[in-house]
C-alpha cells in the first residue's frame, strides 16, 4: 500500500515511512493510495472470527509488507487484547465501550498499535525517535503509556494548562523514563500549532527525528476501524445496520469509521457528535468550513475549532458536499444538554456515560427521533472516572475508583511550563536532544 499527501506536493511512500513520518514533507495528511474492499464472506461471517483475526483481516492491505505477517500478528493482538463491549442501554439505544484498555479511553487501541509498530520500525533505525504530540485530554495519557519504556523512543506531549480532567493529567505526566510532558499557557489549538511550527521548521528536523502521534498519523488513524467491525460483530439484527454516533473532536475516530463503512461494513447512518465547538455541523449546513478559535466545554477531548482530520472524511467522498451527507449528519450539544443527558441515562437506565460519551447519546437520540424505525449505538470513549469532576455533582454520588486510576492519583505531576510560545518548545526539544546524547 502506497500513501499519498493530501497536499499533493509529495511523492507516495509506504506504510513505514508514512507511520515514522506522520505528516508528509509538504505538511499534507497521508492517505491511502486506494481503499481495500472487505470479502464479503468476512462480513457476513463476522462471528466466526477472533477479535484478533478480525484487526489483522482490516490492517494487513495497508500495512503490506512493510511489517513481517507474523509481528503483525502480534502487534494487533497486543492491540486488543482487552473487551471492546457493545452493551444496551434500551430498546433503541445501545453503546460500544471503548474505556477497558489501560488508560480507560479510547485512544489506547490507536496508541497501542502504532507504539508496537514504531518499536518495531525503530530497530531499523540508528537515532532515536522523537514522538511530538498535542493532547486536548485523553491522546496524552494512552500515548504516554503506549509507548512507556519502547527502546529507541522519546515522547513529548502537549497539553493545555487547565484544560485537561485531573485524572487525565496525572496519566500524562506521572510516568518518567521516555515520557515528557510540557503544560502549555493556552488551548488545544495553541498547543496542535506548536507541533505543526515544530515539524515544519527544517532546522529542528534535521536535528530530530521527528514524528507525530496524533490522529494524523496513519498508524495511529487506521487501527481505529477495528472496534467498528467488533460492533457490528456484535450488532444482533443484522438485516438494520445501525446508526453510529461518533463523540467528534479531530475526527480521527469518526474517519476512521467511515472508512471501514466505505470498505463494505454494514452502516445505516453515521453521526458527528459535537459539542460546542461547531464547525462541521455548520459546514454540514452551509457548505462553507470556516475553522474557529476552540471553545472550553465539559467534554474537553473535542475541544478542536479545526479539525485536523476532516481533510480526509472529504478526501473519502471525493470533495463532494452531497455524497458526504448521505452518510453523515452533524449535532452541536451544549454543555447543559450534556449534563442534563448524564442525570437522565444515569436515573433512567442506571448507565453512567462519560460527558463525550452524553454528547453522543444526545445526538443519536435526536436522530432517532427524526428517523424512527432505526436503531443504533454510541462510542462511550472513556470511563466516566476520568471525569469525575464534571459527573458526579451532577450525580450526587461518588464514581468508584479502578484500579488503573486509583494507581496513579497519588503519584507525583511531573511537567515543565511553557507559554503559548514556539521558541520555548524548541528550546525544550533541542534540550531533550543533548540529555539522550549523554
Amino acid at each position: 500500500m502506497q500513501y499519498y499527501s493530501l497536499n499533493r506536493q509529495s511523492p507516495a511512500v509506504g506504510f513505514k515511512e508514512a507511520a515514522i513520518r506522520g505528516q508528509a514533507p509538504d505538511k499534507g495528511l497521508y492517505f491511502p493510495e486506494s481503499i481495500p474492499v472487505f470479502e464479503k464472506s468476512f462480513i457476513d461471517n463476522i462471528e466466526a472470527f477472533s477479535k484478533e483475526e478480525i484487526a489483522f483481516n482490516v490492517i494487513s492491505p495497508y500495512v503490506g509488507d512493510a511489517i513481517r505477517e507474523a509481528d503483525l500478528r502480534r502487534i494487533v493482538s497486543e492491540t486488543v487484547n482487552f473487551d471492546i463491549p457493545l452493551v444496551r442501554i434500551n430498546e433503541n439505544i445501545s453503546t460500544l465501550e471503548l474505556f477497558h484498555g489501560p488508560t480507560l479511553a479510547f485512544k489506547d487501541v490507536g496508541a497501542r498499535f502504532m507504539s508496537r509498530c514504531l518499536g518495531y520500525f525503530s530497530k531499523s533505525i540508528s537515532e532515536k525517535v522523537v514522538v511530538l504530540v498535542a493532547t486536548s485530554g485523553d491522546t496524552g495519557g494512552a500515548v504516554a503509556h503506549g509507548f512507556y519504556d519502547v527502546p529507541g523512543v522519546e515522547v513529548v506531549i502537549l497539553y493545555p494548562s487547565g484544560k485537561v480532567s485531573s485524572v487525565q493529567e496525572k496519566q500524562l505526566t506521572t510516568l518518567g523514563k521516555n515520557i515528557r510532558a510540557l503544560e502549555v499557557n493556552g488551548s488545544f489549538d495553541d498547543c496542535q500549532k506548536l507541533v505543526k511550527q515544530a515539524f515544519a521548521d527544517t532546522s529542528l528536523t534535521e536535528q530530530l527525528f521527528l514524528t507525530s502521534a496524533n490522529s494524523i498519523n496513519v498508524a495511529r488513524w487506521l487501527p481505529q476501524q477495528f472496534y467498528y467491525l467488533f460492533a457490528w460483530q456484535q450488532w444482533v439484527d443484522k438485516s438494520n445496520p445501525p446508526v453510529i454516533s461518533v463523540p467528534s473532536g479531530n475526527f480521527g475516530n469518526i474517519c476512521a469509521g467511515l472508512l471501514a463503512h466505505v470498505s463494505g461494513m454494514p452502516v445505516q447512518h453515521f453521526i458527528a457528535a459535537c459539542n460546542a465547538n461547531a464547525v462541521v455541523p455548520e459546514f454540514l449546513k452551509t457548505g462553507e468550513y470556516q475553522p474557529k478559535p476552540a471553545v472550553a466545554t465539559i467534554s474537553n477531548a473535542m475541544d478542536v475549532g479545526d479539525p485536523s482530520n476532516f481533510v480526509r472524511v472529504l478526501e473519502l467522498f471525493n470533495q463532494e458536499l452531497g455524497p458526504l451527507k448521505n452518510v453523515l449528519t452533524s449535532y452541536s450539544v451544549s454543555d447543559v444538554e450534556t449534563k442534563k443527558t448524564i442525570r437522565e441515562v444515569y436515573s433512567s437506565y442506571g448507565y453512567l456515560p462519560d460527558p463525550h460519551g452524553a454528547v453522543g447519546y444526545k445526538a443519536l437520540q435526536q436522530y432517532l427521533q427524526e428517523h424512527p424505525g432505526n436503531k443504533g449505538f454510541f462510542l462511550e470513549t472513556a470511563h466516566p472516572v476520568k471525569f469525575y469532576d464534571v459527573v458526579e455533582p451532577v450525580i450526587h454520588s461518588n464514581i468508584p475508583l479502578p484500579d488503573a486510576v486509583r494507581g496513579v492519583m497519588h503519584l507525583p505531576k511531573h511537567s515543565v511550563q511553557i507559554d503559548k510560545n514556539y521558541e520555548e518548545l524548541k528550546a525544550q526539544l533541542l534540550l531533550l536532544k543533548q540529555e539522550v546524547e549523554r
